[in-house]
């Protein structure tokens, strides 16, 4: 096993900004209240689109109005064509003039729909079953349509489940499965464990920290841990194999990277690239590079290169250990 510092954070979370300028009018929900989908939280003041709809619904009146003359105009003057009182030029002028009222009427229509919609986002809502983590509003705050730069009006949270998040050192990743399970403890619950399942992986190393961030999922459904929150992580490491310990003294790093010497079937030196899964102190256990049967060179000298012919002592020589133990401290 391993054990690893993690951070609690909601499953779901919704930083939630206005879609609308104007003035908050009110508000219904403050931090830590439990809110429904589409609850109403917040409503908005925005006198401008207000009387931008009201412009956009008299401009949608009067084109109406201005096609539906141009129509009549042409029905009656198509009653004129047998009499030769109108010319067949002045029928497609005005049928060509009618077109383009009904277009400006199509158009007027997508206005005010446009506006409508947007007035709609005077009423902010709760975009799903949670609670109320942060409100940074008030009434008569000033308020701008879109996040910016400038904070969320509120934050609502499903923390009925949570994520959990740890940064696994890079040897340890393969160990680690899809699935596998993880026991979560809290500083404030001291004599209690926590089930989560580990869900994903970033499948990349951080330059920096040489870590592999994870990510589990752990049931909340009483809402007893908070999002934000510390947690210990302890997950169990899966192996495809035993892993090899060698001394530490038979390491070798320099321009060629980490190596050890090993002995070949010839008695000949052969140098293989190992890394390193665990710093054991004196012992080194190692995530690959040499087998179980490989003979190591326990102290190598400096000078020993590839290929140079050596004398084992004893029939065989020493092969690198097998460790049977696979949990891990730390």
């Amino acid at each position: 096993t391993i054990d690893l510092p993690g951070r609690l954070e909601a499953y779901y979370r919704a930083p939630i900004f206005a879609r609308v300028s104007g003035y908050l009018k009110s508000w219904n929900a403050d931090i830590g209240a439990k809110v429904k989908a589409g609850q109403v939280i917040a409503e908005i003041e925005a006198p401008d689109l207000d009387q931008q709809l009201l412009q956009a619904r008299a401009d949608l009146a009067s084109q109406e109005a201005s096609a539906a003359l141009s129509e009549a105009t042409l029905t009656r003057r198509k009653s004129l064509i047998a009499s030769n009182f109108v010319s067949m030029q002045e029928i497609d002028e005005r049928s060509a003039d009618l077109s383009n009222k009904k277009a400006a009427v199509k158009s007027g229509q997508a206005n005010v729909e446009r506006l409508e919609a947007l007035a709609g986002y005077k009423k902010i809502t709760a975009p799903f079953d949670g609670v109320v983590t942060s409100r940074d509003t008030d009434v008569g705050a000033l308020i701008n349509a879109g996040g910016g730069s400038g904070p969320a009006m509120f934050v609502v949270s499903d923390i009925k489940k949570l994520r959990v998040y740890v940064n696994v050192p890079q040897s340890y990743v393969p160990a680690i499965r899809i699935g596998a399970k993880a026991v979560i403890s809290m500083p404030e619950y001291p004599n209690r464990t926590f089930d989560a399942t580990v869900e994903a992986s970033s499948q990349s190393v951080d330059v920096s920290s040489g870590t592999t961030r994870m990510q589990l999922a752990l049931d909340n459904a009483k809402a007893e841990l908070m999002p934000g929150g510390y947690a210990n992580v302890r997950m169990s490491l899966q192996r495809d194999a035993v892993p090899l310990h060698i001394p530490a003294s038979a390491l070798i790093f320099n321009q060629s990277g980490l190596r050890v010497a090993t002995v070949g079937p010839d008695d000949k030196v052969l140098f293989k690239t190992v890394t390193i899964a665990r710093d054991l102190g004196r012992d080194i256990e190692l995530g690959s590079g040499i087998a179980a049967d490989d003979r190591v060179i326990v102290a190598p000298p400096d000078g020993l290169a590839d290929g140079d012919q050596v004398r084992v002592a004893g029939a065989k020589g020493k092969p690198a250990t097998v460790s049977e133990k696979q949990d891990v401290k730390g």
